[in-house]
């Protein structure tokens, strides 16, 4: 049966209302974080929620639909830093890039810590990512540059020590980001000044981020 004016209308309506959503979502990630309300950005975007919830039935699946290019292009500016000639110098700009996408986005931190379903789309650039990062790591190690206890691990708690400079810096966050970089880049140099503590398993650094991300969603209305 061929295809009428008005099906042509409403499936052009239909996009329009996703892009909208889609544009919403991104803003109020960005300026609240995930911890926002499916109901909040349906009326945002000025649409109902059952017609945001068609589009995106579940928040995970509108929170992978919105960053999906940027994990893309975290796992991109991990392989930049793996294409440096100076491991330290490939490792040292990777974290400053890293740190002026979580400056202008305050959900990139969190969905960088989330699982998602596989048929999102998101793992296999998170996974690339983590590829990446650890080759970072073991290629400073490799060079005499990163001090030897350092672990994938700490990546992520840099992202959340940096998550607090823009979660609770304000106007000055652009200024202190790069002092908390400079102040962790001094004490990840070889040879590093004294012993660390043991640093949480991968399985436990998980575990917490899941029972984080939980608490964050229990406490947030529907």
């Amino acid at each position: 049966m061929a295809e009428t004016g008005r099906d042509k209308q409403l499936r052009a309506d239909a996009e329009r209302n996703r892009q909208r959503i889609l544009d919403t979502a991104r803003q109020v990630f960005a300026d609240e974080g995930l911890g926002v309300s499916m109901r909040h950005i349906a009326k945002r975007a000025e649409v109902g929620e059952p017609t945001l919830r068609r589009r995106f039935p579940s928040k995970a699946e509108l929170v992978a639909a919105v960053f999906q290019d940027k994990i893309a292009a975290y796992a991109d500016i991990s392989a930049e830093g793996l294409a440096d000639p100076d491991p330290w110098h490939g490792f040292t700009t990777y974290l400053g890039k890293m740190a002026c996408m979580q400056l202008g986005d305050r959900g990139f931190t969190e969905v960088l810590t989330m699982t998602f379903p596989k048929g999102m789309g998101l793992e296999p650039d998170r996974r690339r990512a983590y590829e990446n990062i650890s080759m970072l790591i073991a290629r400073a190690k490799a060079a005499g540059a990163l001090r030897e206890d350092f672990t994938p691990e700490d990546i992520i708690m840099v992202l959340i020590a940096h998550a607090g400079i823009v979660a609770g810096a304000g106007d000055i966050a652009a200024k202190l980001s790069p002092r908390l970089l400079a102040y962790l880049l001094q004490a990840f140099a070889a040879p590093g000044n004294g012993s660390l503590p043991s640093p949480p398993t991968m399985v436990e650094t998980y575990r917490a981020l899941l029972r984080m991300h939980e608490d964050d969603q229990a406490a947030t209305p529907s």
